[in-house]
């Protein structure tokens, strides 16, 4: 590699893209689960469109799903003046607010995991789990999800790969703000613009490097939840 090019690296965006894309997985995970669950055993009234809404992220163009935020949470928004003018804070041109974008992204495909794998699950065990007198709680946490696990764990490494990815809803939330909020994928944007194609692709290579191991875990969890 050329010595300039190491002059020109900066880990930084790495850094924050891992942490971003972990911080929106565990939240994906969370909302993911609990939905999937509510999707996969009751009859909620009005469940099917709350679901489709739930995966509207997963076809909205990025910028639509941007655009969203910050209708939502905007500093000129109703919920993003309150959170400025009582707590001094707001998610735009911070990282967090590359966590949200993210987030939305990768909760349906933890979603549907989630769902497909709860609806899976044989009820009779669960049933004989209640008949030793074990809590819906105990049942669901010592039966239910571990069975469902493997198919919930690969949609959540998809979820990560995809929160690594995420460019467009986060750029127009958070921007592009190097050593804050700019990500893997807006480095890559920002070194073509700027004409620095090799920076780009050593960037582009580390990530798609990243993506295919957990492409691949995911494939292999994917596999023993079908088996």
């Amino acid at each position: 590699m050329p010595t300039d090019l190491w002059t020109q690296f900066d880990a930084a965006p790495l850094t924050l893209t891992l942490r971003v894309a972990l911080v929106a997985t565990v939240l994906a995970l969370l909302l993911g689960v609990a939905l999937g669950w509510v999707f996969a055993r009751t009859r909620l009234p009005g469940r099917g469109l709350l679901e489709a809404i739930c995966m509207l992220p997963l076809v909205l163009p990025p910028t639509v799903l941007g655009y969203g935020i910050l209708v939502l949470m905007g500093r000129r928004s109703a919920l993003g003046a309150w959170l400025r003018e009582h707590f001094d804070y707001t998610v735009i041109f911070h990282w967090h607010g590359a966590v949200l974008a993210s987030t939305l992204v990768a909760l349906p495909l933890v979603l549907k995991a989630a769902s497909s794998a709860f609806a899976q699950v044989d009820g009779q065990l669960e049933a004989a789990a209640r008949t030793l007198r074990q809590s819906r709680w105990s049942t669901f946490v010592r039966v239910t999800l571990p069975l469902a696990w493997p198919g919930i764990l690969a949609g959540t490494l998809l979820a990560f790969a995809r929160a690594m990815g995420e460019f467009g809803a986060s750029l127009m939330v958070a921007g592009s703000i190097p050593g804050q909020t700019q990500t893997a994928s807006m480095a890559i944007y920002d070194a073509v613009q700027a004409g620095h194609d090799e920076l780009a692709l050593m960037l582009a290579l580390v990530v798609s490097a990243v993506s295919v191991a957990i492409l691949v875990l995911s494939n292999r969890y994917l596999q023993r939840s079908t088996s």
